[in-house]
């Protein structure tokens, strides 16, 4: 006889959750707990993780096929023909203003612009110019050169305008498209910017074909004098009589080389009509973003553009290999084909757009647009389509999807009552605890690495080992944190659901899991919702990130996830909830975050500004706190779903393993942190120092100096080289605008290559006291044309700055120039900087007159706050570009892991320190 089978209790009547987030059924099939496979969750890791780096390689490595000359035809832009220019001025070496190489650089650039002009169509008129700037002076409001005079002389451009012949009035409106043809005395500038010359080059020759059917005209302008201070820029915006026409501008920048070109800096007129015809758009808001608020300590030419001529328009630049920035390696060598294809299309199908179009913006009006509400936020998605909406719109749809959001919130908390407001606040906790303990994990790593490893940034030439040094433990660190609010939640919602006393104990655990598993989700976009308020009530452009992690996951949830009707199956959140809602914000965020990733790391490299001013751990926190925080944000919902599996431990394993193996990698030096195409950036610099002496008179200290803008102490490298170097924190050298805190010095051979008649004087030609006192200074820097004075601004209070002709003697009245006046003196630090750059007949003597502060006290303040009788008046250092003995043989045993590293503040391989006490 068969035995009817036992039957399982009947399921309860509808019950709503103990804390109102969801009403649910309390049948439960089989009396089974809620798992999932932990297969499963490592396979949603594992692809969403493929996804990204899948997003990146097409959003940022795919890039067009070059074209040759005949397949571009006279209309296109060929990247073959754009690249022999590219290859002309590499092989003259580094091109620094004042340099024979420059001269050199700048003929091949006019003869290049000539040709152009022969070949322009019959209806085209291009015209050359070859421009001679004297002198000229800059003082820049904010950014790198804030607390500066840029002064500048003898300079030369060459500028190129193109315009249709029979359009009379082009010539009034014009855009302008710049950039630089020097380089900084370190490199042949391959990316930074013989790139940029070579695709305007390019670009020129193709607009002459096309400006017949223009209404403005196009100037196209290669500057020099952009590396010692923008002066290229501003002397052409300052002084050449077309720049009164211009419009628009577009500058054309690098930082690193090869990659796709992208837009930095906009205004809306300009970004919106760009993004209407590129073919292969590429601009994030974000990095504007980063780039205003000065973390990139960096400026271009179109700061010039913007600040001094009110200008409105597009900042490109290159950031692949961000580490070769300013060294030997931007060569031509590590160009990308397609690179100069990338942004000679885009820039062309700009141009011909804006060119004859029937008006362009007026520069002030833009400007002032470009603030507040009328600002632009822009964003590319996978480099194929440009999203660009105005401020005003960003603001109404941010709050109305922050309004409907707290709405909703409130709504579920009212429902809920004390128990879902409990929930809540636990669910917050575990995002608190989950940002906690990412940060730490990734910053106890930080400090292990720069302690025993040989180079406190061992990953330099390797950025993927970051994953496993620091992305490995920020994962623990996320999990564990969850986890530990998980409990938290998980132990309220067992009490609450105690207190159901028809449900069976198997029914309660089941349920706990499942609503703490919800309440986990939505606290991730919690997390974004904040973000977004935070975002929207600061006006932060890339605040579209926040909604674009908010509003599909919110979306996902609710479609597929919450209910209406009174009773619901409870179940596991869905695999398609968390797919539905990521693959949005993938699309739109993954390829920036990993691009952001590698800029950070690359410029690691150049982090010192002040060798030996900040702790070796420095680098190491910002890159371990920057992953950090990407995986709190970009996993959170992921997390959430690993609670349910059996995963955890397999995680845990795994990526403590990965974390080993990565550590093991560095500290055995298996793969070795710098390399000859990702060098270290260092310095070697004879100093000869007369500082102590008024006028040069005695015997000053001479030595060579090694110092490094790269984080950690150069005893390998000082080794190596078997100079006599000894290093150390007591080896500091004031470099004027900055101080090498830790370097190596030797004094052996010190005394060659230089004579005591190349040391600058600085003598005192007046001193008048009375209601207001004023000194004048004399100041010869005998055969150097680039120098730093630092100005002691606790004491004076403005000053005027004049240069004397070589032909003409300093007692002759009227042979003076006015290179700086009388102004709002700004200082950094308790100093003015005059940075000083010219060709190579600019003038070396000068006439400075100061104007003491009422207040002075005559002392000045040292690092320490306290008062320092010592401190002099003015500080100064020369630099001239020539090699002593002693500095050949050290460049020639250089590791070929380290490079010279120059930027406008880099002293050449020759420097004389000399400085005037307060009371001389």
């Amino acid at each position: 006889m068969r035995r009817r089978p036992q039957q399982s209790p009947a399921p309860a009547t509808a019950n709503p959750s103990p804390t109102g987030a969801e009403p649910v059924s309390t049948s439960w099939v089989g009396q089974q707990r809620p798992q999932r496979s932990p297969f499963v969750w490592l396979t949603l890791f594992l692809a969403i993780g493929y996804c990204s780096y899948g997003v990146y390689q097409y959003q940022f490595e795919s890039l067009p096929e070059p074209l040759t000359a005949d397949q571009a035809g006279k209309r296109g832009f060929s990247e073959f023909s754009a690249l022999k220019h590219v290859e002309a001025l590499t092989q003259l070496g580094p091109h620094s203003v004042g340099s024979d190489a420059l001269n050199l650089a700048l003929q091949y650039v006019l003869a290049e612009a000539e040709k152009i002009k022969k070949t322009a169509h019959w209806e085209v008129v291009v015209e050359v110019d070859s421009f001679h700037v004297e002198s000229g002076a800059n003082r820049m409001v904010g950014g790198l050169f804030k607390g500066r005079t840029l002064v500048y002389a003898d300079l030369n451009h060459i500028v190129v305008r193109v315009l249709p012949k029979y359009a009379p009035e082009s010539v009034d409106n014009a855009i302008l498209v710049s950039s630089h043809i020097d380089t900084v005395f370190s490199t042949g500038g391959a990316g930074d910017c013989s790139s940029c010359v070579a695709v305007m080059l390019e670009l020129a020759r193709g607009v002459s074909q096309w400006a017949h059917g223009f209404k403005h005209a196009v100037i196209f302008l290669f500057n020099t004098g952009e590396e010692e201070g923008l002066n290229g820029a501003h002397s052409f915006i300052t002084q050449h009589p077309w720049s009164t026409t211009i419009r628009l501008a577009v500058d054309l920048e690098a930082m690193g080389i090869g990659g796709k070109s992208g837009i930095f800096q906009a205004d809306a007129w300009s970004i919106e009509n760009f993004a209407s015809v590129a073919k292969y758009p590429s601009g994030q808001i974000i990095g504007q973003d980063i780039f205003s608020s000065g973390a990139i300590k960096s400026a271009t030419d179109f700061q010039v553009y913007k600040e001094v001529a009110g200008l409105p328009g597009l900042d490109f630049a290159y950031t692949d290999n961000t580490a070769v920035y300013h060294t030997k390696n931007d060569k031509i060598e590590l160009h990308t084909l397609g690179s100069l294809q990338h942004l000679g299309e885009n820039m062309l199908a700009f141009l011909l757009k804006i060119a004859a179009s029937s008006h362009l913006p007026k520069a002030s009006a833009v400007v002032e647009e470009n603030k507040g509400e009328t600002a632009v936020i822009y964003f590319d998605i996978l480099g194929s389509y440009m999203i660009v909406y105005r401020q005003r719109f960003a603001n109404m749809l941010h709050n109305s999807v922050i309004a409907q959001s707290l709405l909703i919130w409130t709504t579920s908390l009212l429902m809920g009552g004390y128990p879902a407001a409990i929930s809540l606040a636990l669910s917050c906790l575990s995002i608190i605890l989950m940002w906690i303990f990412a940060i730490s994990f990734a910053l106890l790593p930080a400090f292990i690495i720069s302690l025993l490893s040989s180079s406190p940034v061992p990953y330099v030439a390797n950025p993927w080992l970051v994953i496993g040094l620091f992305g490995a433990p920020a994962l623990i660190g996320a999990l564990s944190g969850q986890y530990l609010g998980y409990l938290g939640l998980h132990t309220y919602l067992s009490k609450a659901y105690a207190k159901k006393k028809q449900l069976s104990a198997d029914i309660q655990a089941g349920l706990v899991k499942l609503e703490a598993e919800r309440w986990l989700y939505k606290s991730g976009s919690l997390q974004w919702l904040i973000l977004l308020i935070l975002g929207t009530y600061y006006k932060i452009g890339s605040t579209y990130l926040a909604l674009a992690w908010l509003v599909p996951p919110a979306f996902a949830y609710g479609f597929l996830e919450a209910t209406l009707t009174p009773a619901r199956f409870p179940k596991p959140l869905r695999l398609a909830t968390l797919l539905i809602g990521l693959a949005v914000p993938i699309v739109i965020s993954s390829g920036g975050f990993i691009r952001l990733a590698g800029m950070v790391i690359g410029t690691v490299v150049r982090l010192d500004r002040n060798p030996g001013g900040t702790p070796e751990w420095l680098a190491n926190v910002i890159v371990a706190v920057f992953v950090a925080v990407v995986v709190c944000l970009t996993l959170v919902y992921l997390l959430s779903y690993i609670h349910l599996s059996g995963a955890k431990r397999s995680i845990v394993l795994s990526t403590c393993m990965l974390f080993g193996l990565s550590l093991a990698v560095v500290l055995l030096g298996i793969v070795p942190p710098f390399t000859a195409d990702t060098s270290r950036a260092v310095n070697v610099v004879h100093v000869v120092d007369t500082t102590g002496s008024v006028d040069g008179n005695q015997d000053p200290r001479s030595y060579v100096s090694l110092f490094s803008f790269t984080p950690g102490k150069l005893t390998e490298e000082a080794e190596q080289i078997n100079e006599g170097f000894r290093c150390g924190r007591d080896k500091v050298v004031d470099l004027v605008t900055f101080s090498a805190k830790y370097s190596c010095w030797t004094y052996d051979d010190g005394d060659s290559g230089w004579g005591k008649s190349d040391i600058p004087t600085m003598n005192v030609g007046s001193d008048t006291h009375g209601n207001e006192r004023t000194t004048r200074v004399l100041l010869d820097t005998k055969g150097s044309t680039r120098w730093t004075l630092a100005i002691n601004a606790d004491d004076i209070e403005d000053f005027t700055f004049k240069a004397f002709s070589h032909e003409l003697l300093t007692s002759v009245a009227g042979s003076s120039e006015e290179l700086a006046s009388l102004g709002d003196m700004s200082s950094v630090d308790g100093w003015h900087i005059i940075q000083y750059s010219g060709g190579q007949n600019a003038p070396t003597r000068f006439d400075l007159a100061l104007f003491w502060s009422q207040n002075s006290t005559r002392l000045a303040h040292n690092v320490e706050g306290k008062r320092d009788e010592h401190a002099p008046l003015l500080k100064l250092r020369t630099d001239v570009d020539i090699v002593t003995p002693k500095v050949e043989r050290v460049l020639s045993k250089l590791p070929p892991w380290c490079s010279l590293f120059g930027k406008s503040t880099s002293p050449h391989t020759l420097a004389f320190l000399s400085n005037l006490p307060v009371n001389f």
